[in-house]
């Protein structure tokens, strides 16, 4: 089996983990997740974080095959269109992106030419389907309940789980979003378990528990099933749901929800702009 090298960038503005998956006989590559930086107080984009993902392709002389976003992300702007425009590579994210467009494009009533149908993207991965990064095999599986829209990527013998699944001190996703649901999130990781107990597991998230003094992002199959403080071996659906939903209850909207979505569900892409030559990201009065 060919198998990755993967280079990960670390933001702790948002605890976020951008990685770059290379063929090491081709040089092709995978950008999994990138961020776009974003200031909430002044509303003013950068590209900081990008531009490092940038500069490790350019220095390695990688080719970008892939530019892949997990999920429709929450919490952090999506670098996906500004690294398209920069580096070439398909942009693309599961197949049920389109019900997350319909949710959100209705709740931030989107401009009367906003697509439903996912075809801000340049693919979009259906359940099970394989592809390449040069040489590499590569998979995609449909993990929802953080999201409807939630995949894995597996590569090589690396598996890239978006916010499915933490660090094994620190759990798993929340489920409270518009079609988030912690029983599908159970499956999910319960299909995640059926990799091989060495596969690598890469993390989109790190929030670093009161016990551990450095952040972390990678894990494997076999430590989760040992050791995942929600969802170890031996916690049933009936048990892991009951508490999923009593601690999601309790959780605010991430900082960045509301430019985050608007973003995020354009592949990466700003609204248009106004008649003013301004671009708006619109924020709901007493609705989330």
């Amino acid at each position: 089996m060919r198998n990755p090298i993967v280079t990960s960038f670390f933001d702790e503005a948002t605890n976020n983990i951008s990685h770059i998956a290379a063929d090491p006989d081709t040089g092709h590559c995978a950008i999994i997740d990138p961020l776009l930086d974003y200031n909430a107080a002044s509303g003013r984009t950068a590209t900081v974080s990008t531009d490092r993902l940038i500069d490790h392709i350019q220095t390695h002389s990688l080719c970008v095959d892939w530019i892949i976003d997990t999920h429709i992300h929450a919490d952090h702007l999506s670098a996906a269109h500004y690294l398209k425009n920069k580096l070439g590579g398909k942009v693309a994210i599961g197949n049920h992106i389109t019900e997350v467009q319909k949710v959100f494009g209705k709740l931030f009533g989107a401009e009367a030419s906003f697509r439903y149908d996912g075809s801000q993207f340049d693919h979009l991965f259906a359940d099970g389907e394989t592809y390449r990064i040069g040489k590499l095999k590569a998979r995609a599986l449909h993990t929802p309940g953080h999201t409807p829209a939630c995949m894995t990527h597996v590569i090589g013998n690396a598996a890239f789980v978006g916010d499915t699944l933490f660090m094994p001190d620190y759990g798993t996703a929340r489920c409270d979003f518009p079609g988030g649901d912690a029983s599908a999130l159970y499956r999910s990781i319960q299909r995640i378990f059926k990799l091989p107990d060495d596969t690598r597991i890469f993390l989109n998230h790190d929030y670093l528990p009161p016990e551990r003094s450095e952040y972390c992002w990678q894990s494997s199959v076999a430590q989760q099933k040992r050791g995942n403080v929600h969802v170890r071996d031996g916690v049933g659906e009936d048990e892991f749901v009951a508490m999923r939903n009593a601690r999601d209850v309790k959780l605010s909207a991430p900082k960045l929800m509301i430019p985050s979505v608007q973003v995020n569900m354009r592949a990466g892409e700003l609204p248009p702009a106004e008649d003013n030559g301004i671009r708006y990201l619109k924020v709901p009065v007493d609705t989330l």
